[in-house]
């Protein structure tokens, strides 16, 4: 069913960040293999810094981009060396220990057919797998579910570890009955969910849209005031990262455990706020790196919880898009168009970095502003659908990705 364009609700926007929408069935082509695959999708909303994540330390170009703030192996935080023209982010040892055992991967300057910059259309493309945001009501990986002959569905005694939500995300949309479960602990809502939030109610509701930006100039006053900070002896405490990271934990280590069950569902979906870093990113010692830290430990989360089932999973995480090649005028980057796609799992052919890379000079950055995409990232999806839940190359063109002839499943992506 068309609609029109599908601009998420505060209530989706909250219940949707961190909770797990799992399809209840096995795929019966991969169990006829002798093969019981797992996939997670993790959707990091807000858009991350491609380039502050995998650097690109052995481009001419890279230091004279970014200076001070860019990621070098001898830097104050010396980033870690993934072969000999990129290197990781320091915040992240566990994916890099993954990824020395060749158990994780990483593709670059990869985007959507989006090329403006709103999250919400940005999302909306990412999420219904089309070329444009308003096309559909559904999302690529429910319609990907729905083509899937299954071999059973679930016990019963592992839909009792779920609840039925009232709200999912547009990724997982659609026929394909999928449950959900959400963390008992919700974050509270982050600035960027605040602007975004902002940002949909400008065009929708002007009276509210008011209210909001007043009450957010009165919290920011409260934060530079240290009045909304947890106090201990007069001090402001701590912990805001800690507490980012323990929820990461929590809600990627109980989706495995589900997952992990030999009664459980074999392919999910989260997501995790928080990734507009307009303003004191912090690629090294920051915001962004306690991010990317928090995210460090929800992979790994997902490998402790998953068990024996680790050597069939696969998680990708994936974003609405980029950010600016350069650092603005607050040490943050804007919205902008190439990013990274990051893979994990003892399923994958790891140890890559996979990239047509654009380079990062003037001349070479989209709109004289971003890095280039010169991957589609449905290809990437592509090839782990196909290849890791065997769904059918007719459906990946005709249903799962519509218009996404020129697209082709990148291949090899798994072992």
């Amino acid at each position: 069913m068309m609609c029109s364009f599908h601009a998420p609700s505060r209530r989706e926007l909250l219940l949707g960040s961190g909770a797990l929408f799992a399809w209840a069935y096995l795929p019966k082509v991969a169990r006829a293999e002798g093969r019981d695959p797992r996939l997670l999708v993790i959707v990091l909303r807000g858009a991350l810094d491609g380039l502050a994540t995998v650097a690109p330390i052995g481009d001419p170009d890279w230091v004279r981009l970014r200076g001070d703030k860019a990621l070098l192996l001898d830097g104050a935080a010396p980033a870690l060396p993934l072969n000999s023209f990129f290197a990781l982010n320091p915040a992240m040892p566990n994916f890099y220990r993954l990824y020395q055992a060749k158990q994780a991967a990483i593709v670059h300057a990869v985007a959507t057919p989006y090329r403006e910059r709103s999250h919400f259309e940005g999302q909306d493309v990412l999420e219904s797998g089309l070329a444009k945001p308003g096309a559909t009501d559904s999302g690529w990986l429910n319609r990907a579910l729905a083509t899937l002959d299954s071999a059973g569905r679930v016990e019963a005694g592992a839909r009792n570890a779920f609840a039925v939500g009232p709200v999912t995300p547009l990724v997982v949309r659609g026929s394909a009955p999928v449950l959900s479960w959400t963390p008992p602990k919700l974050p509270p809502a982050t600035d960027d969910t605040a602007m975004r939030l902002l940002d949909l109610y400008r065009h929708t509701d002007s009276a509210l849209a008011r209210v909001m930006e007043e009450r957010m100039g009165l919290a920011a006053i409260a934060r530079a005031g240290g009045m909304d900070q947890p106090m201990k002896n007069g001090q402001p405490t701590p912990g805001g990262a800690a507490r980012v990271r323990a929820y990461f934990a929590e809600a990627t280590g109980a989706a495995a455990k589900f997952m992990a069950r030999s009664d459980g569902p074999r392919i999910g979906a989260l997501s995790f706020d928080g990734w507009d870093t307009h303003a004191a990113e912090g690629a090294s010692s920051g915001h962004l790196a306690d991010l990317l830290g928090a995210l460090d430990g929800a992979i790994a989360a997902v490998e402790t919880g998953m068990g024996d089932a680790w050597k069939e999973t696969v998680i990708a995480v994936i974003t609405e898009f980029g950010r600016t090649a350069r650092i603005n005028g607050t040490d943050g980057t804007d919205h902008g168009t190439a990013t990274v796609a990051l893979l994990a799992g003892g399923a994958l052919k790891g140890g890559r970095v996979i990239a047509d890379w654009p380079g990062v000079s003037e001349a070479a950055l989209f709109e004289k502003r971003d890095l280039k995409a010169t991957t589609d990232l449905r290809s990437v999806l592509k090839g782990l659908l196909k290849d890791h839940v065997r769904v059918s190359d007719q459906a990946l063109v005709s249903s799962v990705f519509p218009g996404s002839g020129d697209a082709k499943p990148m291949a090899g992506l798994t072992a």
